[in-house]
Protein backbone atom coordinates (compact mmCIF):
# COMPACT_ATOMS: atom_id res chain seq x y z
CA UNK A 1 0.00 0.00 0.00
CA UNK A 2 1.24 3.39 -0.97
CA UNK A 3 0.24 6.54 1.05
CA UNK A 4 1.07 10.39 -0.60
CA UNK A 5 -0.51 13.54 0.50
CA UNK A 6 -2.78 14.45 -2.62
CA UNK A 7 -2.77 17.29 -4.21
CA UNK A 8 -6.45 18.07 -3.88
CA UNK A 9 -7.10 19.39 0.51
CA UNK A 10 -7.13 16.80 2.85
CA UNK A 11 -7.75 13.57 0.26
CA UNK A 12 -4.67 11.53 0.93
CA UNK A 13 -4.10 8.85 -2.19
CA UNK A 14 -3.88 5.12 -0.82
CA UNK A 15 -3.53 2.11 -3.06
CA UNK A 16 -3.66 -1.62 -2.77
CA UNK A 17 -2.34 -3.15 -5.83
CA UNK A 18 -2.29 -6.06 -6.43
CA UNK A 19 -4.99 -6.91 -3.53
CA UNK A 20 -4.95 -10.71 -1.38
CA UNK A 21 -7.21 -13.06 -0.99
CA UNK A 22 -8.30 -13.11 -4.14
CA UNK A 23 -7.51 -14.36 -7.89
CA UNK A 24 -4.77 -11.42 -8.37
CA UNK A 25 -4.51 -8.41 -10.89
CA UNK A 26 -6.63 -6.83 -9.16
CA UNK A 27 -5.42 -3.14 -7.84
CA UNK A 28 -7.48 -0.42 -6.48
CA UNK A 29 -6.54 3.20 -6.05
CA UNK A 30 -8.50 5.53 -4.01
CA UNK A 31 -8.56 9.04 -2.56
CA UNK A 32 -9.13 8.74 1.37
CA UNK A 33 -10.63 11.96 3.37
CA UNK A 34 -9.64 10.99 6.52
CA UNK A 35 -11.25 14.53 8.15
CA UNK A 36 -14.66 13.31 7.35
CA UNK A 37 -13.75 9.66 7.16
CA UNK A 38 -14.66 8.50 3.70
CA UNK A 39 -13.50 7.43 0.36
CA UNK A 40 -13.74 10.29 -1.95
CA UNK A 41 -12.46 8.57 -5.40
CA UNK A 42 -11.94 5.42 -6.78
CA UNK A 43 -10.78 3.56 -9.71
CA UNK A 44 -9.93 -0.25 -10.28
CA UNK A 45 -7.53 -1.35 -12.71
CA UNK A 46 -6.24 -4.89 -14.01
CA UNK A 47 -3.03 -5.40 -15.64
CA UNK A 48 -3.45 -8.50 -17.07
CA UNK A 49 -4.64 -9.65 -21.09
CA UNK A 50 -4.95 -12.97 -22.35
CA UNK A 51 -7.10 -12.70 -25.49
CA UNK A 52 -9.49 -15.74 -25.27
CA UNK A 53 -11.81 -14.04 -27.54
CA UNK A 54 -8.77 -13.40 -29.98
CA UNK A 55 -7.15 -17.00 -30.40
CA UNK A 56 -10.59 -18.86 -30.26
CA UNK A 57 -11.29 -17.60 -33.96
CA UNK A 58 -10.90 -20.23 -36.31
CA UNK A 59 -11.19 -23.20 -33.98
CA UNK A 60 -13.55 -26.64 -34.21
CA UNK A 61 -16.40 -24.73 -31.94
CA UNK A 62 -16.41 -28.68 -30.63
CA UNK A 63 -13.29 -27.90 -28.44
CA UNK A 64 -14.54 -24.74 -27.29
CA UNK A 65 -15.53 -26.01 -24.07
CA UNK A 66 -12.00 -27.47 -23.37
CA UNK A 67 -10.45 -23.97 -23.82
CA UNK A 68 -12.71 -22.13 -22.09
CA UNK A 69 -12.65 -23.89 -19.18
CA UNK A 70 -8.66 -22.95 -18.44
CA UNK A 71 -10.17 -18.88 -18.68
CA UNK A 72 -9.74 -19.35 -14.53
CA UNK A 73 -8.49 -22.28 -12.53
CA UNK A 74 -11.14 -21.58 -10.04
CA UNK A 75 -14.47 -22.14 -11.79
CA UNK A 76 -13.21 -23.84 -15.17
CA UNK A 77 -16.07 -26.10 -14.98
CA UNK A 78 -18.79 -23.14 -14.96
CA UNK A 79 -17.42 -21.80 -18.47
CA UNK A 80 -17.18 -25.27 -19.82
CA UNK A 81 -20.99 -25.75 -18.65
CA UNK A 82 -21.71 -22.42 -20.11
CA UNK A 83 -19.73 -23.22 -23.17
CA UNK A 84 -21.67 -26.26 -23.92
CA UNK A 85 -24.68 -24.21 -22.97
CA UNK A 86 -24.12 -21.85 -26.41
CA UNK A 87 -22.73 -25.18 -28.74
CA UNK A 88 -26.25 -26.83 -27.88
CA UNK A 89 -28.19 -24.17 -29.43
CA UNK A 90 -25.77 -24.22 -32.05
CA UNK A 91 -25.98 -27.63 -32.91
CA UNK A 92 -29.63 -28.08 -32.26
CA UNK A 93 -29.19 -30.71 -30.31
CA UNK A 94 -31.16 -31.47 -27.38
CA UNK A 95 -29.35 -33.83 -24.54
CA UNK A 96 -31.23 -36.48 -22.56
CA UNK A 97 -32.03 -35.58 -19.08
CA UNK A 98 -30.03 -38.03 -17.07
CA UNK A 99 -27.12 -35.38 -18.58
CA UNK A 100 -28.38 -32.30 -17.25
CA UNK A 101 -29.25 -33.81 -13.76
CA UNK A 102 -25.88 -34.86 -13.86
CA UNK A 103 -24.50 -31.05 -14.87
CA UNK A 104 -27.12 -29.74 -11.95
CA UNK A 105 -25.23 -32.07 -9.36
CA UNK A 106 -22.19 -31.48 -10.84
CA UNK A 107 -22.47 -27.18 -10.62
CA UNK A 108 -24.33 -27.23 -7.36
CA UNK A 109 -21.68 -29.38 -5.77
CA UNK A 110 -19.14 -26.49 -6.97
CA UNK A 111 -20.89 -23.22 -5.99
CA UNK A 112 -21.19 -25.56 -2.66
CA UNK A 113 -17.30 -25.95 -3.06
CA UNK A 114 -16.25 -22.56 -4.12
CA UNK A 115 -18.10 -20.70 -1.83
CA UNK A 116 -17.69 -22.43 1.20
CA UNK A 117 -13.66 -22.06 0.55
CA UNK A 118 -14.18 -17.84 -0.51
CA UNK A 119 -16.67 -17.11 2.70
CA UNK A 120 -14.58 -18.81 5.45
CA UNK A 121 -11.35 -19.02 4.15
CA UNK A 122 -10.80 -15.75 2.59
CA UNK A 123 -14.01 -13.16 3.26
CA UNK A 124 -14.68 -14.02 7.02
CA UNK A 125 -10.69 -13.39 8.01
CA UNK A 126 -11.99 -9.92 7.80
CA UNK A 127 -14.44 -10.37 10.34
CA UNK A 128 -11.92 -12.89 12.78
CA UNK A 129 -10.67 -12.23 15.80
CA UNK A 130 -7.49 -11.26 14.33
CA UNK A 131 -8.20 -8.97 12.16
CA UNK A 132 -10.71 -7.03 14.06
CA UNK A 133 -8.35 -7.11 16.83
CA UNK A 134 -5.65 -4.96 14.52
CA UNK A 135 -8.13 -2.61 13.01
CA UNK A 136 -11.55 -2.24 15.73
CA UNK A 137 -10.34 -3.51 19.17
CA UNK A 138 -13.17 -1.34 20.81
CA UNK A 139 -15.54 -3.45 18.62
CA UNK A 140 -14.18 -6.78 19.81
CA UNK A 141 -14.71 -5.74 23.00
CA UNK A 142 -18.02 -5.46 22.61
CA UNK A 143 -17.80 -9.15 20.80
CA UNK A 144 -16.27 -10.50 23.89
CA UNK A 145 -19.20 -9.32 25.31
CA UNK A 146 -22.16 -9.96 22.97
CA UNK A 147 -24.01 -13.47 23.40
CA UNK A 148 -24.61 -15.31 20.15
CA UNK A 149 -28.23 -15.35 19.43
CA UNK A 150 -27.93 -18.69 17.88
CA UNK A 151 -25.46 -19.99 19.74
CA UNK A 152 -27.79 -23.13 20.02
CA UNK A 153 -27.65 -23.64 16.69
CA UNK A 154 -24.33 -23.49 15.92
CA UNK A 155 -22.31 -23.75 19.58
CA UNK A 156 -20.72 -20.41 20.10
CA UNK A 157 -21.71 -18.73 22.67
CA UNK A 158 -20.21 -14.91 21.92
CA UNK A 159 -20.22 -13.26 19.21
CA UNK A 160 -15.99 -13.33 19.83
CA UNK A 161 -15.96 -16.55 19.68
CA UNK A 162 -17.53 -16.93 16.44
CA UNK A 163 -14.69 -14.39 15.44
CA UNK A 164 -11.95 -16.57 17.06
CA UNK A 165 -13.63 -19.54 14.60
CA UNK A 166 -12.85 -18.19 11.46
CA UNK A 167 -8.96 -17.33 12.76
CA UNK A 168 -6.79 -17.94 9.79
CA UNK A 169 -5.38 -21.90 9.91
CA UNK A 170 -6.13 -21.64 13.47
CA UNK A 171 -9.90 -21.28 13.85
CA UNK A 172 -13.36 -24.21 14.47
CA UNK A 173 -14.48 -22.89 10.85
CA UNK A 174 -11.62 -22.22 9.13
CA UNK A 175 -10.48 -25.89 9.43
CA UNK A 176 -13.44 -27.47 8.89
CA UNK A 177 -14.49 -25.10 5.30
CA UNK A 178 -10.95 -26.83 4.19
CA UNK A 179 -12.14 -30.20 4.88
CA UNK A 180 -15.84 -29.47 3.21
CA UNK A 181 -13.07 -28.07 0.12
CA UNK A 182 -12.06 -31.54 -0.04
CA UNK A 183 -15.49 -32.82 0.25
CA UNK A 184 -17.06 -30.98 -2.42
CA UNK A 185 -14.38 -31.47 -4.40
CA UNK A 186 -14.93 -34.90 -4.54
CA UNK A 187 -18.81 -34.62 -5.64
CA UNK A 188 -17.80 -32.42 -8.44
CA UNK A 189 -15.63 -35.30 -9.69
CA UNK A 190 -17.90 -37.92 -9.68
CA UNK A 191 -20.57 -36.05 -11.86
CA UNK A 192 -17.87 -34.20 -14.00
CA UNK A 193 -15.03 -36.17 -14.22
CA UNK A 194 -12.40 -33.63 -13.07
CA UNK A 195 -12.02 -30.77 -11.07
CA UNK A 196 -11.50 -27.86 -12.04
CA UNK A 197 -11.24 -28.74 -15.55
CA UNK A 198 -14.20 -31.02 -16.30
CA UNK A 199 -13.32 -34.12 -18.59
CA UNK A 200 -17.27 -35.35 -18.91
CA UNK A 201 -19.52 -32.52 -20.46
CA UNK A 202 -19.42 -32.16 -23.76
CA UNK A 203 -22.13 -30.43 -26.30
CA UNK A 204 -25.34 -33.51 -26.74
CA UNK A 205 -24.45 -34.74 -22.98
CA UNK A 206 -22.30 -35.86 -20.76
CA UNK A 207 -19.42 -38.99 -20.82
CA UNK A 208 -20.34 -39.51 -16.62
CA UNK A 209 -21.48 -43.29 -16.14
CA UNK A 210 -24.71 -43.05 -14.62
CA UNK A 211 -25.76 -45.56 -11.91
CA UNK A 212 -27.26 -45.94 -8.93
CA UNK A 213 -24.28 -46.25 -7.13
CA UNK A 214 -22.71 -42.77 -8.21
CA UNK A 215 -25.84 -40.97 -6.94
CA UNK A 216 -25.00 -42.59 -3.49
CA UNK A 217 -21.84 -41.55 -3.11
CA UNK A 218 -22.52 -38.11 -3.85
CA UNK A 219 -25.36 -38.33 -1.49
CA UNK A 220 -23.37 -39.15 1.07
CA UNK A 221 -20.93 -36.47 0.59
CA UNK A 222 -23.52 -34.01 0.56
CA UNK A 223 -25.32 -35.01 4.22
CA UNK A 224 -22.02 -34.24 5.99
CA UNK A 225 -21.91 -31.15 3.87
CA UNK A 226 -25.27 -30.26 5.41
CA UNK A 227 -24.20 -30.83 9.09
CA UNK A 228 -22.07 -27.85 7.93
CA UNK A 229 -24.20 -25.56 6.27
CA UNK A 230 -26.61 -26.19 8.88
CA UNK A 231 -23.89 -24.64 11.74
CA UNK A 232 -22.69 -21.99 9.03
CA UNK A 233 -25.58 -19.80 8.17
CA UNK A 234 -26.69 -18.99 11.58
CA UNK A 235 -23.09 -18.30 12.74
CA UNK A 236 -23.10 -15.70 9.87
CA UNK A 237 -25.91 -14.15 10.77
CA UNK A 238 -24.91 -13.97 14.01
CA UNK A 239 -21.50 -12.05 12.80
CA UNK A 240 -23.42 -10.26 10.17
CA UNK A 241 -26.17 -8.97 12.28
CA UNK A 242 -23.70 -7.91 15.14
CA UNK A 243 -22.02 -5.57 12.58
CA UNK A 244 -24.78 -3.52 12.23
CA UNK A 245 -25.91 -3.35 15.73
CA UNK A 246 -22.52 -2.53 17.37
CA UNK A 247 -21.33 0.07 14.36
CA UNK A 248 -24.55 2.25 13.70
CA UNK A 249 -24.01 2.81 10.07
CA UNK A 250 -22.30 0.23 8.53
CA UNK A 251 -25.07 -0.77 6.73
CA UNK A 252 -23.61 2.34 3.87
CA UNK A 253 -20.56 0.21 3.55
CA UNK A 254 -20.16 -0.71 0.17
CA UNK A 255 -23.65 0.11 -0.43
CA UNK A 256 -24.91 1.47 -4.13
CA UNK A 257 -28.00 1.38 -6.28
CA UNK A 258 -29.48 -1.75 -6.37
CA UNK A 259 -28.77 -2.88 -9.89
CA UNK A 260 -28.41 -6.25 -10.04
CA UNK A 261 -28.00 -9.33 -12.72
CA UNK A 262 -28.77 -12.99 -12.58
CA UNK A 263 -28.32 -14.80 -16.21
CA UNK A 264 -29.84 -17.98 -14.27
CA UNK A 265 -28.35 -21.81 -13.66
CA UNK A 266 -29.56 -25.03 -13.23
CA UNK A 267 -31.79 -26.54 -16.33
CA UNK A 268 -35.07 -27.58 -16.44
CA UNK A 269 -34.86 -30.77 -18.72
CA UNK A 270 -38.61 -31.21 -19.06
CA UNK A 271 -38.73 -27.16 -20.09
CA UNK A 272 -35.34 -26.80 -22.45
CA UNK A 273 -34.52 -27.45 -25.27
CA UNK A 274 -31.58 -24.90 -26.49
CA UNK A 275 -34.06 -23.24 -28.50
CA UNK A 276 -33.45 -19.35 -28.99
CA UNK A 277 -36.95 -18.83 -30.30
CA UNK A 278 -37.70 -20.43 -27.01
CA UNK A 279 -35.17 -19.24 -24.43
CA UNK A 280 -37.91 -17.33 -23.02
CA UNK A 281 -39.83 -19.74 -21.58
CA UNK A 282 -36.98 -22.47 -20.71
CA UNK A 283 -35.01 -19.57 -19.13
CA UNK A 284 -37.45 -19.16 -16.92
CA UNK A 285 -38.06 -22.69 -16.01
CA UNK A 286 -34.60 -22.76 -14.74
CA UNK A 287 -34.14 -23.39 -10.97
CA UNK A 288 -32.09 -20.15 -10.26
CA UNK A 289 -34.44 -17.87 -11.86
CA UNK A 290 -32.75 -14.95 -14.54
CA UNK A 291 -33.53 -11.39 -14.30
CA UNK A 292 -32.55 -7.89 -13.73
CA UNK A 293 -33.20 -6.12 -10.55
CA UNK A 294 -33.26 -1.89 -10.48
CA UNK A 295 -33.64 -0.28 -7.42
CA UNK A 296 -35.20 -3.61 -5.89
CA UNK A 297 -37.86 -4.19 -8.67
CA UNK A 298 -37.82 -6.95 -11.34
CA UNK A 299 -37.16 -5.79 -14.72
CA UNK A 300 -37.08 -8.68 -16.70
CA UNK A 301 -36.65 -12.32 -16.32
CA UNK A 302 -36.66 -13.05 -19.50
CA UNK A 303 -33.24 -14.05 -21.65
CA UNK A 304 -33.84 -12.93 -25.27
CA UNK A 305 -34.29 -9.38 -23.56
CA UNK A 306 -31.62 -9.91 -21.14
CA UNK A 307 -29.37 -11.03 -24.67
CA UNK A 308 -30.33 -8.10 -27.01
CA UNK A 309 -29.81 -5.49 -24.21
CA UNK A 310 -26.06 -6.48 -23.30
CA UNK A 311 -23.46 -3.78 -24.54
CA UNK A 312 -19.70 -3.89 -24.47
CA UNK A 313 -18.56 -0.32 -23.66
CA UNK A 314 -14.86 0.70 -23.36
CA UNK A 315 -14.26 3.88 -22.21
CA UNK A 316 -11.47 3.72 -19.65
CA UNK A 317 -10.19 0.08 -21.15
CA UNK A 318 -6.91 -0.96 -23.13
CA UNK A 319 -8.62 -1.16 -26.45
CA UNK A 320 -9.20 0.12 -29.81
CA UNK A 321 -12.95 0.60 -30.83
CA UNK A 322 -14.51 -2.03 -33.33
CA UNK A 323 -17.76 0.22 -34.35
CA UNK A 324 -16.13 0.39 -37.86
CA UNK A 325 -15.98 -3.54 -38.18
CA UNK A 326 -18.63 -5.48 -40.25
CA UNK A 327 -21.34 -7.03 -38.09
CA UNK A 328 -21.09 -10.91 -37.47
CA UNK A 329 -25.07 -11.19 -36.68
CA UNK A 330 -27.12 -7.75 -37.47
CA UNK A 331 -30.60 -10.39 -36.30
CA UNK A 332 -31.04 -12.41 -33.63
CA UNK A 333 -32.92 -15.81 -34.61
CA UNK A 334 -36.43 -14.32 -33.79
CA UNK A 335 -35.72 -11.42 -36.36
CA UNK A 336 -34.77 -8.76 -33.47
CA UNK A 337 -31.98 -6.78 -34.50
CA UNK A 338 -28.91 -6.73 -32.90
CA UNK A 339 -26.34 -4.03 -32.31
CA UNK A 340 -22.69 -3.41 -32.99
CA UNK A 341 -21.64 -3.48 -29.45
CA UNK A 342 -22.87 -6.47 -28.75
CA UNK A 343 -21.35 -9.54 -27.95
CA UNK A 344 -22.20 -11.19 -30.92
CA UNK A 345 -20.46 -8.45 -32.97
CA UNK A 346 -17.28 -7.27 -30.59
CA UNK A 347 -14.12 -7.45 -32.20
CA UNK A 348 -11.14 -7.38 -29.52
CA UNK A 349 -8.34 -5.32 -30.64
CA UNK A 350 -5.89 -4.50 -27.48
CA UNK A 351 -3.96 -1.25 -27.55
CA UNK A 352 -1.38 -1.20 -24.30
CA UNK A 353 -0.70 1.84 -23.22
CA UNK A 354 0.53 3.54 -20.19
CA UNK A 355 -2.32 4.12 -17.40
CA UNK A 356 -3.52 6.94 -16.66
CA UNK A 357 -6.06 7.93 -13.95
CA UNK A 358 -6.73 11.69 -14.93
CA UNK A 359 -9.73 11.37 -17.75
CA UNK A 360 -7.47 8.43 -19.59
CA UNK A 361 -7.18 4.18 -19.89
CA UNK A 362 -6.18 2.27 -17.27
CA UNK A 363 -7.68 -1.15 -17.22
CA UNK A 364 -7.61 -4.81 -19.38
CA UNK A 365 -11.24 -4.99 -18.13
CA UNK A 366 -14.27 -3.80 -20.73
CA UNK A 367 -16.82 -2.20 -19.41
CA UNK A 368 -20.17 -4.67 -20.37
CA UNK A 369 -23.59 -3.07 -19.66
CA UNK A 370 -27.34 -3.79 -19.92
CA UNK A 371 -29.91 -1.57 -21.67
CA UNK A 372 -33.07 -1.43 -20.98
CA UNK A 373 -35.50 -1.96 -23.90
CA UNK A 374 -37.96 -0.08 -22.39
CA UNK A 375 -36.28 3.16 -21.29
CA UNK A 376 -32.97 3.07 -22.99
CA UNK A 377 -31.31 3.58 -19.43
CA UNK A 378 -27.63 2.15 -19.66
CA UNK A 379 -27.01 -0.09 -16.38
CA UNK A 380 -23.60 -0.93 -14.71
CA UNK A 381 -24.70 -4.33 -13.06
CA UNK A 382 -23.60 -6.31 -10.34
CA UNK A 383 -23.77 -9.94 -9.86
CA UNK A 384 -23.43 -8.85 -5.84
CA UNK A 385 -21.09 -11.49 -5.80
CA UNK A 386 -23.31 -14.05 -7.07
CA UNK A 387 -25.43 -15.27 -4.37
CA UNK A 388 -27.24 -11.63 -3.73
CA UNK A 389 -28.25 -11.25 -7.59
CA UNK A 390 -29.39 -15.58 -7.70
CA UNK A 391 -31.54 -14.78 -4.82
CA UNK A 392 -32.89 -11.67 -5.05
CA UNK A 393 -33.98 -12.21 -9.01
CA UNK A 394 -35.37 -15.65 -7.71
CA UNK A 395 -36.82 -14.40 -5.12
CA UNK A 396 -39.06 -11.72 -6.68
CA UNK A 397 -39.76 -14.04 -9.23
CA UNK A 398 -41.47 -17.00 -7.39
CA UNK A 399 -40.97 -19.34 -9.71
CA UNK A 400 -39.19 -21.89 -8.15
CA UNK A 401 -41.18 -24.01 -6.38
CA UNK A 402 -39.20 -27.48 -5.17
CA UNK A 403 -39.94 -30.17 -1.73
CA UNK A 404 -36.32 -28.71 -0.65
CA UNK A 405 -36.19 -24.89 -2.30
CA UNK A 406 -39.33 -22.45 -2.69
CA UNK A 407 -39.60 -18.83 -3.69
CA UNK A 408 -42.10 -16.97 -2.43
CA UNK A 409 -42.27 -13.70 -4.61
CA UNK A 410 -39.81 -11.90 -1.30
CA UNK A 411 -37.74 -14.57 0.08
CA UNK A 412 -36.34 -17.80 -0.21
CA UNK A 413 -37.40 -20.77 1.79
CA UNK A 414 -34.57 -23.49 1.89
CA UNK A 415 -35.71 -26.96 3.90
CA UNK A 416 -32.69 -29.43 4.75
CA UNK A 417 -33.68 -32.58 5.90
CA UNK A 418 -32.11 -34.79 8.62
CA UNK A 419 -28.89 -35.01 7.80
CA UNK A 420 -25.72 -37.54 9.30
CA UNK A 421 -25.42 -35.64 12.55
CA UNK A 422 -28.71 -32.84 12.90
CA UNK A 423 -32.23 -32.28 12.58
CA UNK A 424 -34.31 -31.09 9.78
CA UNK A 425 -33.41 -27.15 9.32
CA UNK A 426 -36.06 -24.23 7.16
CA UNK A 427 -34.01 -21.43 6.65
CA UNK A 428 -35.63 -18.38 5.12
CA UNK A 429 -33.82 -15.65 2.75
CA UNK A 430 -35.66 -12.27 3.04
CA UNK A 431 -35.04 -9.36 0.39
CA UNK A 432 -33.00 -7.16 2.42
CA UNK A 433 -33.03 -3.23 2.20
CA UNK A 434 -29.44 -2.61 1.00
CA UNK A 435 -27.64 -4.19 -1.70
CA UNK A 436 -24.26 -3.50 0.17
CA UNK A 437 -20.90 -5.22 1.77
CA UNK A 438 -22.52 -7.67 4.64
CA UNK A 439 -25.80 -8.40 2.49
CA UNK A 440 -23.35 -9.94 -0.41
CA UNK A 441 -21.39 -12.00 2.38
CA UNK A 442 -24.47 -12.55 3.92
CA UNK A 443 -26.39 -13.80 0.92
CA UNK A 444 -23.20 -15.94 -0.28
CA UNK A 445 -23.91 -18.32 2.76
CA UNK A 446 -27.91 -18.69 2.17
CA UNK A 447 -26.86 -19.49 -1.37
CA UNK A 448 -24.57 -22.48 -0.10
CA UNK A 449 -27.47 -23.98 1.45
CA UNK A 450 -29.55 -23.15 -1.38
CA UNK A 451 -27.72 -25.56 -4.10
CA UNK A 452 -27.47 -28.19 -1.35
CA UNK A 453 -31.04 -28.17 -1.19
CA UNK A 454 -31.37 -28.23 -5.03
CA UNK A 455 -28.71 -30.93 -5.15
CA UNK A 456 -31.02 -33.24 -2.96
CA UNK A 457 -34.13 -32.31 -5.21
CA UNK A 458 -31.77 -33.06 -8.46
CA UNK A 459 -31.11 -36.46 -7.23
CA UNK A 460 -34.35 -37.64 -7.11
CA UNK A 461 -34.98 -36.43 -10.49
CA UNK A 462 -31.60 -38.36 -11.70
CA UNK A 463 -32.64 -41.69 -9.85
CA UNK A 464 -36.21 -41.12 -11.20
CA UNK A 465 -34.83 -41.21 -14.65
CA UNK A 466 -32.88 -44.52 -13.67
CA UNK A 467 -35.60 -46.13 -12.58
CA UNK A 468 -37.49 -45.93 -15.99
CA UNK A 469 -34.66 -46.95 -17.39
CA UNK A 470 -33.90 -43.79 -19.33
CA UNK A 471 -30.23 -44.17 -18.72
CA UNK A 472 -28.79 -42.57 -22.53
CA UNK A 473 -26.42 -39.53 -21.22
CA UNK A 474 -25.49 -38.55 -24.70
CA UNK A 475 -27.69 -37.59 -28.15
CA UNK A 476 -25.95 -36.80 -31.29
CA UNK A 477 -25.51 -34.02 -33.65
CA UNK A 478 -23.42 -32.38 -36.62
CA UNK A 479 -21.84 -29.22 -36.76
CA UNK A 480 -23.44 -26.89 -38.89
CA UNK A 481 -21.98 -24.72 -41.66
CA UNK A 482 -23.39 -21.37 -40.01
CA UNK A 483 -24.95 -20.72 -36.53
CA UNK A 484 -25.12 -18.63 -33.63
CA UNK A 485 -25.24 -19.80 -30.07
CA UNK A 486 -25.70 -17.74 -26.71
CA UNK A 487 -24.93 -20.18 -23.31
CA UNK A 488 -26.33 -18.24 -19.98
CA UNK A 489 -25.05 -19.57 -16.65
CA UNK A 490 -24.05 -18.49 -13.00
CA UNK A 491 -20.30 -18.79 -12.33
CA UNK A 492 -19.97 -19.38 -8.63
CA UNK A 493 -19.33 -15.40 -8.45
CA UNK A 494 -22.15 -13.98 -11.19
CA UNK A 495 -23.26 -13.81 -14.60
CA UNK A 496 -21.52 -16.10 -17.61
CA UNK A 497 -22.93 -15.78 -21.02
CA UNK A 498 -20.80 -17.36 -24.19
CA UNK A 499 -21.53 -15.69 -27.40
CA UNK A 500 -20.95 -18.07 -29.83
CA UNK A 501 -20.91 -17.66 -33.69
CA UNK A 502 -19.44 -20.16 -36.31
CA UNK A 503 -19.18 -19.94 -40.35
CA UNK A 504 -18.01 -22.43 -42.23
CA UNK A 505 -17.82 -24.79 -39.62
CA UNK A 506 -15.03 -22.90 -37.59
CA UNK A 507 -15.29 -20.21 -34.63
CA UNK A 508 -16.04 -17.34 -36.48
CA UNK A 509 -16.43 -14.67 -33.18
CA UNK A 510 -16.12 -16.26 -29.67
CA UNK A 511 -16.85 -14.15 -26.60
CA UNK A 512 -17.16 -15.04 -22.50
CA UNK A 513 -18.42 -12.45 -20.11
CA UNK A 514 -17.45 -13.30 -16.52
CA UNK A 515 -18.71 -11.78 -13.65
CA UNK A 516 -15.88 -9.69 -13.08
CA UNK A 517 -15.94 -8.18 -16.33
CA UNK A 518 -19.25 -6.75 -15.41
CA UNK A 519 -18.18 -5.84 -11.01
CA UNK A 520 -14.43 -4.65 -11.76
CA UNK A 521 -15.58 -2.63 -15.12
CA UNK A 522 -14.28 0.60 -15.33
CA UNK A 523 -15.52 4.05 -15.82
CA UNK A 524 -17.51 3.71 -19.34
CA UNK A 525 -17.52 5.90 -22.38
CA UNK A 526 -20.84 7.50 -20.48
CA UNK A 527 -18.62 8.53 -17.45
CA UNK A 528 -20.46 5.23 -15.44
CA UNK A 529 -18.35 4.19 -12.69
CA UNK A 530 -18.40 0.19 -13.06
CA UNK A 531 -20.27 -1.39 -9.92
CA UNK A 532 -16.83 -2.32 -7.92
CA UNK A 533 -15.48 1.39 -8.72
CA UNK A 534 -19.29 2.74 -7.13
CA UNK A 535 -19.62 0.79 -4.16
CA UNK A 536 -15.96 1.82 -2.75
CA UNK A 537 -16.78 5.58 -3.66
CA UNK A 538 -18.46 7.30 -0.33
CA UNK A 539 -17.96 4.31 1.39
CA UNK A 540 -18.04 4.94 5.13
CA UNK A 541 -14.42 4.80 7.19
CA UNK A 542 -15.07 2.83 10.57
CA UNK A 543 -11.58 1.27 10.86
CA UNK A 544 -10.20 2.45 14.36
CA UNK A 545 -6.44 3.23 13.04
CA UNK A 546 -5.13 6.50 12.23
CA UNK A 547 -3.53 7.22 8.66
CA UNK A 548 -0.41 6.54 9.57
CA UNK A 549 -1.89 2.80 10.68
CA UNK A 550 -4.57 2.95 8.09
CA UNK A 551 -5.59 -1.04 6.80
CA UNK A 552 -8.75 0.11 4.72
CA UNK A 553 -10.57 -2.94 5.62
CA UNK A 554 -13.63 -1.53 5.26
CA UNK A 555 -12.60 -1.09 1.05
CA UNK A 556 -10.91 -4.42 1.49
CA UNK A 557 -14.53 -5.60 3.05
CA UNK A 558 -16.23 -4.39 -0.05
CA UNK A 559 -13.51 -5.55 -2.77
CA UNK A 560 -14.36 -8.88 -1.41
CA UNK A 561 -17.72 -8.97 -0.79
CA UNK A 562 -18.00 -8.75 -4.81
CA UNK A 563 -15.72 -11.82 -5.60
CA UNK A 564 -13.35 -10.73 -8.08
CA UNK A 565 -12.02 -13.15 -10.25
CA UNK A 566 -9.09 -11.22 -12.44
CA UNK A 567 -8.25 -13.84 -14.73
CA UNK A 568 -12.12 -14.01 -15.78
CA UNK A 569 -11.88 -10.19 -15.55
CA UNK A 570 -9.81 -9.93 -18.43
CA UNK A 571 -9.26 -12.25 -21.05
CA UNK A 572 -3.01 -13.40 -22.88
CA UNK A 573 -1.39 -10.99 -24.93
CA UNK A 574 1.86 -11.16 -26.91
CA UNK A 575 2.46 -8.48 -28.65
CA UNK A 576 5.95 -8.22 -30.92
CA UNK A 577 7.02 -11.30 -28.41
CA UNK A 578 9.64 -13.70 -29.76
CA UNK A 579 9.32 -17.59 -30.44
CA UNK A 580 11.28 -19.40 -28.42
CA UNK A 581 12.13 -23.01 -29.89
CA UNK A 582 13.82 -25.58 -28.02
CA UNK A 583 13.98 -29.74 -28.81
CA UNK A 584 13.10 -31.92 -26.21
CA UNK A 585 13.60 -35.37 -28.00
CA UNK A 586 14.52 -38.09 -25.43
CA UNK A 587 17.38 -40.22 -26.61
CA UNK A 588 18.76 -43.02 -24.63
CA UNK A 589 21.80 -42.56 -22.28
CA UNK A 590 24.41 -45.08 -21.26
CA UNK A 591 23.10 -46.93 -19.16
CA UNK A 592 19.84 -47.50 -21.35
CA UNK A 593 17.63 -45.07 -19.37
CA UNK A 594 15.94 -42.29 -21.29
CA UNK A 595 17.49 -38.43 -20.90
CA UNK A 596 17.20 -35.27 -22.47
Amino acid sequence: METIKGGNGNLVDMNWDPITRIIGNLGVYTKIDFENRRVAECRTTSSLFRGYSVFLRGKDPRDAHFITSRICGICGDNHATCSVYAQNMAYGVNPPALSEWIVNLGEAAEFIFDHTIFQDNLVLVDFCEQMVKETNPGLLGKAEAAEAPNAALHGFKTIADIMRAYNPFEGKMYQEALRMGRVTREMCCLMEGRHVHPSTLYPGGVGTVASPQLFTDYLNRLLSVLDFVKRAVPMNDDLFNFFYEALPGYEEVGRRRIQLACWGSFQDPAVNDYRYQTMGTWGRAMFVTPGVVVDGKLVTNDLVDINLGLRILLGSSYYQDWQQEERFVTRDPLGNPVDHRHPWNQTTIPAPQKRNFEGGNYSWVMSPRWQDPATGEMFPLETGGGPLARLWSTALSGLVDTPYVKATGESIRISLPKSAELPEVVFEWKVPKWCNTIERDRARIYFIAYAAGMALYFIDQALGEIRQGRTRTFADFQVPEEAVGVGFHEAVRGVLSHHLVIRDKKIANYHPYPPTCWNASPTDSNGIAGPMEDAIVDTPIFEENGRDGFKGIDILRTVRSLDPCLPCGVHMYLGKGKVIEESHIPTLGLNGRMKR
